[in-house]
């Protein structure tokens, strides 16, 4: 299908412009490796896997009030180290004990130098069941998706590069929020879409969307951060940081999160509507480019709220435990949102939520304006076309 000449010239070249700038702009500030020493573990100590031979419901002599147990003990044998072979008495909160943990599983252990060396848990090993976990996620991807799917976990793994090289260190240097936050996901969102649905003015149509989209929540965050008088520093990881990174900009760290938030449902959403026109001009050559938009904008708006009930019930499944506190508190329900670990995370859902419902009109109007001419109806003569 032929493409408008220059509006696809103003699309490829308003996408070579951001891109060439996301490049640069990552390059001169790709961070160096942060000069921060936060040890998670006391010197001399380190970890150690061991295998549980026995699990004891309670401790000797630890209960609470009411009888029930205050931990559990394992009974584990180190399979590395000098110690190799040594059994080990941890213990474990009875929580830990009652998820099924039994004799063979394996464990992490904290080894603390003395004489002798005294033994801590510290975590059950989950490395198989979630190495096979992935295992099938990749093999049912490679099935159903074929090329397409397995395109896509590349671009997912790219994400985590740009995320985990740059965005992360780039905030521990002290680089700006909003700056690393539209950089990262530039990069992010080209090579992903690109892997995933190929090169074509259809992809081009959605990225350019998707950016917008990036944008304008960008735009909503850093006035909702800002209205809302919110610190960033709500919730115990942000607390731990304040102690290790105290210069770090926490506003500026809450809007990078609330941007990065946004970048999977935002991308779904846009290339659903640039494939939407495409094919309805594919199946409908005759249409208005009014008319066009207009039904693309009906797609639109079933995907816009079959994603806003997604973003609600993703945050409601990720907080389950915050929500029970919440109901067993019984406070005004405004009383409990002016709280900031409520007010950050309602703040992030709904700018993000704002600037998806935006891109999608932007997306469906860079489609319109981007995809073919209408072509008139042709009458039959004959039974035929002519």
């Amino acid at each position: 299908m032929r493409a408008r000449p220059w509006p696809a010239a103003l699309l490829l070249g308003f996408l070579a412009v951001v891109g060439v700038a996301a490049v640069v702009a990552m390059v001169v500030m790709w961070p160096g490796r942060p000069d921060i020493d936060a040890k998670y573990i006391a010197d001399g100590a380190r970890l150690v896997n061991a295998e549980v031979t026995s699990v004891k419901d309670s401790c000797a002599g630890q209960q609470t009030q009411d009888g029930a147990p205050e931990c559990a003990e394992l009974r584990v044998r180190l399979l590395e180290g000098s110690e190799k072979g040594t059994p080990a008495t941890v213990q474990v909160p009875p929580q830990v004990a009652e998820s099924g943990l039994a004799k063979g599983d394996e464990v992490q252990v904290l080894q603390t130098p003395g004489t002798p060396p005294s033994y801590s848990f510290q975590s059950v090993n989950r490395n198989v069941p979630l190495g096979v976990l992935a295992a099938i996620f990749v093999i049912v991807v490679a099935l159903v998706a074929r090329l397409r799917g397995l395109l896509a976990i590349v671009g997912l793994a790219f994400g985590a590069f740009v995320l985990v090289r740059f965005m992360i260190p780039a905030l521990l240097e002290g680089s700006s929020g909003l700056l690393v936050a539209l950089v990262g996901s530039t990069a992010i969102m080209f090579v992903v879409l690109y892997l995933a649905h190929g090169p074509s003015l259809r992809t081009s149509a959605a990225l350019a969307g998707t950016l917008v989209g990036v944008a304008l929540t960008g735009g909503i965050g850093l006035v909702m951060i800002r209205e809302a008088r919110l610190s960033g520093v709500a919730d115990e990881g942000a607390a731990f940081l304040t102690t290790f990174v105290p210069d770090l900009d926490f506003r500026g760290l809450l809007l990078c999160a609330v941007i990065v938030a946004g970048l999977g449902v935002l991308n779904d959403v846009t290339i659903t509507q640039a494939s939407a026109v495409w094919e309805l001009r594919g199946v409908a050559p005759h249409l208005t480019r009014r008319e066009l938009f207009s039904r693309g904008m009906r797609i639109g708006r079933d995907h816009i709220a079959s994603t806003i009930y997604t973003i609600v019930f993703a945050y409601a499944g990720a907080t389950l435990a915050v929500l029970l506190l919440v109901y067993i508190y019984r406070q005004p329900a405004d009383d409990l949102l002016s709280l900031e670990q409520f007010a950050e995370e309602v703040a992030r859902t709904l700018a993000s939520a704002i600037g998806l419902v935006l891109a999608v009109p932007i997306t469906t109007a860079i489609a319109v304006l981007t995809v073919g001419e209408p072509v008139d109806e042709v009458p039959a003569v004959r039974g035929k076309h002519v």
